[in-house]
């Protein structure tokens, strides 16, 4: 089941999110302060890809840094990216058959805002990352 939402998800939604991770991950990239947040944007792109069977689980090792690199991601893309999942999510929300497929892009909102201090699992073992 999780492969037809994920193929389902590609046409309608996952291709554009994943685009706008690469590209915000490609701005970011262009500085040497900012490559740890293109990293971690193109790390997203790939779960915005494919979402369906994979679950992003906070890491035991995330400090200071974690929460002080999400303050100036949230500042510099991660509200973008979160108005892009909200908008796709509930124009996909108007379809009966669009509705697992919004769910999920709300699913990404607080990855969106804060990814640094995640690791994405596949969901049939959530207690990998940490």
């Amino acid at each position: 089941m999780k492969t037809i939402l994920n193929i389902i998800w590609l046409v309608f939604s996952g291709f554009w999110m994943a685009c706008a991770y690469v590209l915000a991950g490609l701005l970011l990239c262009i500085t040497i302060i900012g490559i740890p947040f293109g990293i971690a944007s193109f790390r997203i792109a790939g779960y915005a890809l494919w979402p369906f069977g994979r679950i992003a689980v906070p890491r035991r090792d995330a400090g200071a840094a974690s929460c002080v690199g999400n303050v100036l991601w949230l500042v510099l893309a991660g509200w973008w990216l979160a108005l892009g999942h909200i908008v796709t999510g509930v124009l996909l929300c108007v379809t009966i058959i669009g509705i697992p497929l919004g769910i999920a892009n709300f699913k990404l909102i607080p990855i969106s805002l804060t990814p640094l201090g995640h690791d994405i699992v596949p969901t049939d073992r959530p207690f990998a990352g940490r």
